[in-house]
């Protein structure tokens, strides 16, 4: 028995020395960095880690590898935390075995990635885990306790504090947006942050010029690529470069894979952003849950719009006629940099499909895209040619504006009478009769104050007749407000034009079409397999409103 006894004594293998490979990993939060928490803050984190690993006597050997800091991360999701990233690469290259943390809310606000690391990814990877706070762990010295019912709790209460924490944030913001105040860590292109007021928007003049341009080719003609290829042959600076040459911490991973190009991804979204004219737009993208940091397109309808918050760069009407353009077929021909006079405009008059143009010689003919693209048995070909369709265009046009320049007559003279004029005499005298009114009784008020202080009058009484005088002060200035709104309604009635009327008066007499005159009358045309077409206006149906019944 003795002689077994030593045999198993000398067949027992030394116990050998563990090497430990120490990655400390840091993170501060969004919420705590607003809030400048000083428990958690990145220097009290790594005192805390650094104090635990320095009083490590048990025999086996730590050597620091390093730390993984995640500044103002959220913990909800590894996928944006790049040192996390990072950290869990250097322990598949061997650089680190052992994880160290100040306690799990710092690794973890996921209770699934909790679960998934702690009892998949770090057992399978032979990485020690350690957390020293609220639920302590080590995985290597006590891996039941990872079992306990305490750390998946832990887990959970972690994940309810951040769900609560992302409502609560996402709550502050909307009532900003819902002010018009910007809430966005970079202004859009063509504007910065006013260094007076973070959450307003002040003009960026190099920036804006470039806006400017890309509108104004755009209702001249040019296509979005045509104006992509004039802004790179320029040497203009895209927007995240330009913010860079700025001084910005701007990052955008898209805009740095075409090497700071401008695209035509990018001159769309500059020419559909409404906040050039002057409204703050908001809301227009958000990240699917507090867990899930995947970026979504929200419906136009919930997005928070705010009108005339800061300095329009577009007026109201050229952003308005350039939405109508984005929303026709607007491509070009190989080789073309500028459309043609009728692309968007055409449509086949019985299937309603779009008309394709072709040349043949000097002649040029539009076909019904239906019949030349899909099948002959579907539709006709519905030939045209060009110098046939321009000049009937013109004419129908032509005919519209005469009706319109004398109708706009017709409304001035309208304007212009007695009756008119009468209304606002009438509101004029309302509102200083009302004045007059409120300025007695404020007087009547402070000759109150004074009798009672005279002792003419008791305490009781002033009180009464003061809260009497108060009440009909109100309800005389609630009146004078609604006057003088209906006053300042009859002058900007005056002031302005009615679109439809102004629209067809400022195109005048013209001898030639253009795709202005298009944009601005025209909204689509119809092609007959006869010939024959039908233009059909904008505003026409509003017009046709106007002449039954005029609006005086």
């Amino acid at each position: 028995m003795a002689k077994s006894a030593d045999r198993q004594n000398q067949n027992k293998t030394p116990l050998k020395t563990k090497v430990w490979l120490v990655g400390f990993y840091i993170r501060l939060s969004r919420e705590d960095k607003r809030g400048k928490d000083e428990s958690e803050s990145i220097t009290n984190q790594r005192l805390i880690l650094t104090d635990f690993l320095e009083q490590q006597d048990d025999g086996d050997q730590y050597i620091f590898a390093g730390e993984y800091v995640d500044d103002g991360v959220s913990g909800t999701t590894d996928e944006e935390r790049e040192n996390f990233q990072l950290l869990l690469n250097d322990i598949q290259k061997g650089k680190v075995n052992c994880v160290i943390v100040k306690n799990l809310a710092r690794s973890f606000r996921n209770n699934g990635d909790q679960s998934y690391y702690l009892g998949d990814w770090f057992p399978r990877n032979n990485v020690r885990f350690i957390s020293l706070y609220q639920q302590p762990i080590d995985t290597y010295k006590d891996p039941r306790n990872v079992q306990n019912l305490a750390v998946p709790v832990q887990g959970v209460l972690n994940e309810e504090h951040a769900r609560g924490t992302s409502e609560s944030v996402r709550r502050t913001f909307d009532k900003k947006r819902e002010k018009g105040l910007h809430i966005g860590s970079f202004a859009v292109y063509g504007y910065e942050k006013d260094p007076e007021n973070r959450n307003a928007l002040i003009i960026d003049p190099v920036a804006a010029e470039q806006v400017k341009r890309i509108f104004s080719w755009y209702q001249e003609g040019k296509s979005k690529n045509a104006i992509v290829h004039l802004l790179n042959d320029y040497g203009i600076l895209c927007p995240s470069a330009y913010k860079r040459q700025k001084g910005l911490k701007y990052q955008n991973p898209n805009a740095d894979m075409g090497k700071g190009l401008w695209s035509v991804m990018t001159v769309t979204g500059i020419l559909k952003n409404q906040i050039y004219t002057g409204d703050m737009v908001q809301g227009r993208y958000r990240k699917k849950s507090y867990k899930i940091h995947v970026q979504e397109a929200v419906p136009e309808e919930e997005w928070f719009i705010v009108s005339n918050t800061h300095e329009p760069i577009i007026k109201r009407e050229d952003f308005n006629q350039v939405q109508e353009l984005l929303k026709r077929d607007t491509r070009t021909a190989p080789n073309q940099k500028s459309l043609y006079l009728f692309s968007g405009f055409l449509r086949c008059g019985d299937c309603g499909k779009a008309m394709t143009r072709s040349k043949v010689k000097n002649n040029v003919y539009y076909h019904c895209s239906t019949y030349k693209n899909q099948s002959k048995n579907a539709c006709t070909k519905h030939t045209i040619r060009h110098r046939d369709l321009e000049p009937a265009v013109l004419e129908v046009i032509r005919q519209l504006i005469s009706t319109g320049v004398c109708y706009h007559e017709v409304i001035q003279e309208i304007d212009a009478a007695p009756k008119k004029e009468s209304r606002s005499d009438l509101l004029k005298g309302l509102i200083q009769t009302k004045e007059k009114e409120l300025y007695r009784i404020t007087h009547y008020k402070q000759s109150l104050y004074e009798d009672w202080k005279d002792g003419e009058i008791t305490k009781r009484d002033y009180q009464q007749m003061k809260e009497d005088y108060e009440r009909r002060s109100e309800a005389i200035q609630h009146i004078l407000d609604h006057l003088q709104d209906k006053r300042e309604e009859l002058d900007r009635s005056n002031e302005l034009e009615n679109p439809v009327l102004e629209a067809y008066r400022k195109s005048g007499n013209i001898n030639e079409l253009t795709r202005d005159i298009l944009i601005q009358l025209v909204d689509h045309i119809r092609i007959y397999e006869n010939g024959s077409i039908c233009v059909k206006l904008r505003f026409a149906d509003e017009f046709h409103n106007m002449k039954e019944e005029p609006d005086v």
